[in-house]
């Protein structure tokens, strides 16, 4: 379950599918209005619209953000290098990486708002149908199997994602992972039930659309989603990034050298991919 990575391990396992980054994020630009456009049924005009926006924003993350993350990523790579991955290390990158995305979140939310207001009846009614559906599939996939079915699952799907990074694991790291899974016991539950939660507020902010105070109902839900968390998961999420923090030193304190230089390899072609972004280049210096 992606939601219950730290953000330090984010950027190792949500980077790991063939396509390579450089050539996603240049189709950026394409992908995500259609994206959007399983939620709410964009008409041909919201979608171009939104598709002038998204190109102005794409602009400012690459010229303003991406060197940033040339940064992080060199952080990351030297931890591995000197072999420094500890707790405070991994808890400065996580720190690093969540005010990344603050950023972002209230950059973007102008349009978001914007756009949001701007939908019809229909529009919000095809938005509710498809959390609900979003809802439903995601508690059949991960709530509904029965808890050791569960916890199997989530050692599988980490081990995956694992894999292109430091390769097939020995068995010391197998059982750890193995143990953290089990650590997280019911997290996927307490995971579903806030989700429905935050939907539930944000179609009820979207349908208030048309309100003076639109603006300041939907920003927070937005740009800060943790201040709208369940008391339960809120507490299950802390021990969460703590676990993950614990799990990442200890597979790296197992790692054999083949392992680590495998990470240091990736790591570099994921900067690659960034430094290779034809709009950070023509950047102004």
């Amino acid at each position: 379950m992606r939601k219950s990575i730290m953000l330090l391990m984010a950027a190792f396992l949500l980077m790991s599918g063939c396509t390579r980054l450089g050539l996603a994020y240049r189709h950026l630009d394409v992908i995500i209005p259609w994206s959007v456009n399983d939620y709410l049924g964009m008409s041909s005009t919201q979608k171009r619209w939104l598709d002038d926006r998204l190109k102005e924003q794409l602009t400012w993350h690459c010229t303003t953000q991406v060197p940033s993350y040339l940064t992080w990523l060199d952080r990351l790579q030297h931890m591995v290098e000197t072999n420094q991955v500890t707790e405070p290390e991994l808890k400065a990158r996580a720190a690093e990486g969540k005010l990344a995305i603050e950023q972002i979140s209230k950059q973007v939310t102008p349009t978001a708002v914007e756009l949001l207001s701007q939908l019809d009846d229909k529009q919000v009614q095809t938005m509710q149908e498809a959390f609900a559906k979003d809802l439903r599939e995601h508690q059949e996939e991960y709530v509904d199997p029965p808890l050791d079915k569960q916890i199997s699952d989530r050692t599988q799907r980490l081990e995956k994602r694992l894999d292109p990074w430091i390769g097939a694991l020995n068995p010391a790291q197998h059982k750890r992972v193995a143990d953290w899974s089990v650590a997280l016991g019911e997290q996927n539950r307490l995971w579903i039930e806030n989700r429905a939660h935050w939907q539930g507020l944000f179609i009820a902010a979207v349908q208030q659309r048309k309100a003076p105070d639109f603006p300041q109902r939907i920003s927070p839900l937005l740009q800060d989603r943790g201040s709208f968390w369940t008391p339960q998961y809120r507490q299950a999420y802390e021990q969460t990034e703590q676990a993950a923090i614990r799990l990442f030193v200890d597979l790296m304190a197992d790692s054999t050298p083949k392992q680590r230089q495998r990470l240091i390899k990736k790591i570099g072609d994921v900067r690659e991919d960034f430094a290779d972004l034809s709009c950070l280049k023509t950047a102004p210096k």
